[in-house]
């Protein structure tokens, strides 16, 4: 479908005729399904539009060990501890892996961080809502690891290769993120009454936070068409919002729960539920940092930077000497 055009930065549709030889090119072995490296040719929007993508990713699993982190001394159990740590280790290592892809694109972490600390380039809006009580732990992992999983499954598939590759292990790791979530809730709608009042009050308090994570509806998307064309993206916004919606709804019916939305009904025809649009006032306001946990949450990101500056200086000057030695070593064998 998108074989034949690229969305310009003027907005413009630009047809394959309409290309450089290089970009019709680059654009062909796209269509063909080939994966692109990082030192092939590649357009520079190309290039741009993956390091604001990947960046942004990288730094959501990064921001997104904060909800969770101020729970592991916390975690009812020992157990449950153990699991909550080793998830947030795993968020971590997530970011690593992420930011070490967009490196191959020219940026280096550093820079990456600094867009992030000034507020120049986003996270996912889901990480700027507090997690109030043991079940928003859950809720966290069933719905936010939920959908993204849903958005990264198919990132496996995008054509730049070291983003593919690194997307592999990534959803693994997702999955086991969200069966611990939704073990929790299992838990939680299984005990006490009270228990099921806390895991219907997550479930209401995310519900929406978690739709708003596949970014605003297609028509208000100003990305999709180009990094559809580029395959960097594989699905719209709105198809994986639906098939979120259509996988979730059954398993909270599992749980004794309701999806906080009165319209949501199951619609045979599209053979998919319909339900309402998450508030989009409200996602653009997160977005522009009056969310209610934007500042805690940037606040906190950059006083760890900042107190591991000591650290940072130590590894730059431990490379350079290890460089140096590295460089002397052929002249001392002759």
């Amino acid at each position: 479908m998108y074989a034949q055009m690229i969305k310009t930065d003027s907005d413009r549709v630009k047809d394959l005729s309409e290309m450089s030889p290089e970009d019709r090119a680059f654009q062909e072995r796209i269509d063909r399904g080939e994966k692109i490296e990082p030192k092939e040719y590649m357009p520079e929007g190309y290039r741009k539009t993956l390091i604001r993508q990947i960046g942004q990713h990288a730094h959501s699993e990064i921001v997104g060990q904060l909800p969770e982190g101020n729970w592991i001394t916390r975690a009812p159990t020992l157990e449950r501890k153990a699991i909550l740590l080793a998830k947030v280790q795993d968020e971590a290592g997530h970011g690593l892996y992420l930011y070490c892809a967009a490196e191959t694109l020219g940026v280096s972490r550093d820079e990456l961080i600094g867009l992030l600390h000034s507020g120049k380039m986003k996270y996912s809006s889901i990480f700027n809502y507090p997690t109030l009580t043991w079940a928003d732990i859950g809720a966290v992992g069933w719905l936010v690891d939920g959908a993204a999983i849903m958005n990264q499954v198919p990132l496996q598939r995008t054509s730049f290769g070291p983003y593919s590759r690194a997307m592999v292990r990534i959803c693994k790791e997702e999955s086991f993120h969200q069966r611990q979530g939704y073990d929790i809730m299992i838990k939680m709608a299984q005990g006490t009454p009270e228990q099921k009042a806390m895991a219907q009050d997550a479930l209401n308090r995310f519900w929406y936070p978690s739709l708003m994570m596949f970014g605003p509806s297609d028509k208000e998307s100003v990305h999709s068409a180009q990094s559809m064309a580029w395959k960097i993206k594989i699905n719209t916004n709105d198809e994986l919002r639906q098939k979120f919606v259509d996988q979730t709804v059954p398993q909270a019916k599992y749980l004794g729960l309701t999806v906080p939305d009165e319209h949501l009904v199951w619609n045979e025809e599209k053979q998919g539920h319909d339900f309402s649009e998450p508030d989009w006032t409200e996602f653009f306001e997160v977005l522009a940092g009056n969310g209610p946990c934007n500042k805690e949450r940037l606040a906190a990101r950059v006083k760890a930077w900042d107190d591991g500056a000591w650290f940072h200086d130590g590894l730059t000057v431990y490379a350079k000497k290890a460089e140096t030695r590295r460089a002397r070593q052929p002249l001392a064998a002759e």
